[in-house]
């Protein structure tokens, strides 16, 4: 396969969840193509608008995600993730990613349902899919409030404002947790799955444990994003390397944390496809 567009990958995953994975360096985008290619399974490779700041540009790492996606025998899909900035956008549909989601959430509700609708038409217009936010996600640097939750009939209504292809909402996760203590509201999740006439997105994932993804994919969720989880793998297979092997060749401790990062990858690739694998709490 190769570049894969996220609406119509969405449109046929009906039991399980697609795996939204964030690429900070180029051996994330390898790690991910090796684990779709051991899984069978597609995914979601997810470069944020963080991720641009730290590298300066976007150009640089959407060059080599692309090049590792075009290169995977499975469906990947290539995505922006949280970008709050329409010019981002614009030159992300530019450099060929084929998802991008626009986070609003800061605005008044009244602009974010406007820049919102102004960003699907322009990626629509190219054959990008887009994913929204309402409801903020708890965490992500102390700007949203912990505890908030979606409202169904009010998340509905933002689809039908904007025209999204997508939505992440808010049902008790939490960017950035680095322990797998949340719990969330598999109630909500369901209303809103009947709600709603898009597929929801789960962001804050690393802060639920194996038990409560496969309840919220049960529920209705068909996208989750995962990203701290997987940095936590990869720093510890990094610093395990470093303490057993004096090296200054930078292959070796980068390649210990791809590795590892792929393995843990291809268990939740499997976990979220709702396929047999262990569970870890």
């Amino acid at each position: 396969m190769t570049l894969a567009n996220l609406t119509e990958l969405l449109a046929t995953t009906t039991r399980g969840a697609i795996a939204a994975f964030n690429v900070i360096q180029i051996e994330h985008a390898e790690a991910y193509a090796a684990a779709a290619a051991h899984t069978n399974l597609p995914v979601v490779m997810q470069i944020s608008q963080n991720a641009v700041r730290y590298h300066g540009a976007l150009a640089p790492i959407a060059a080599a995600t692309l090049a590792v996606a075009r290169a995977s025998e499975q469906p990947v899909v290539v995505h922006l993730d949280h970008a709050e900035d329409e010019d981002l956008v614009r030159e992300a549909v530019e450099l060929g990613l084929t998802s991008v989601m626009y986070d609003g959430s800061r605005l008044p509700d009244e602009q974010n349902r406007e820049a919102t609708a102004r960003v699907v038409q322009r990626c629509h217009d190219a054959g990008v899919s887009v994913e929204a936010e309402l409801g903020e996600v708890g965490g992500k640097d102390g700007v949203h409030a912990p505890g908030v939750r979606t409202d169904p009939a009010d998340a509905a209504q933002f689809v039908a404002d904007t025209g999204v292809d997508a939505l992440a909402v808010a049902v008790g996760s939490s960017h950035a947790m680095t322990s797998r203590t949340a719990e969330l509201d598999v109630d909500l999740i369901a209303r809103l799955r009947e709600g709603v006439p898009v597929p929801l997105v789960l962001h804050g994932s690393s802060g639920v444990p194996d038990a409560g993804l496969v309840a919220a994919v049960r529920a209705g969720m068909r996208k989750v994003n995962i990203a701290t989880h997987l940095n936590q793998v990869f720093t510890e297979a990094m610093q395990t390397s470093l303490r057993e092997h004096r090296t200054v060749d930078t292959r070796r401790y980068l390649g210990a944390g791809r590795d590892a990062i792929t393995a843990e990858a291809a268990r939740l690739q499997q976990l979220l496809a709702l396929e047999p694998t262990t569970l870890v709490e």
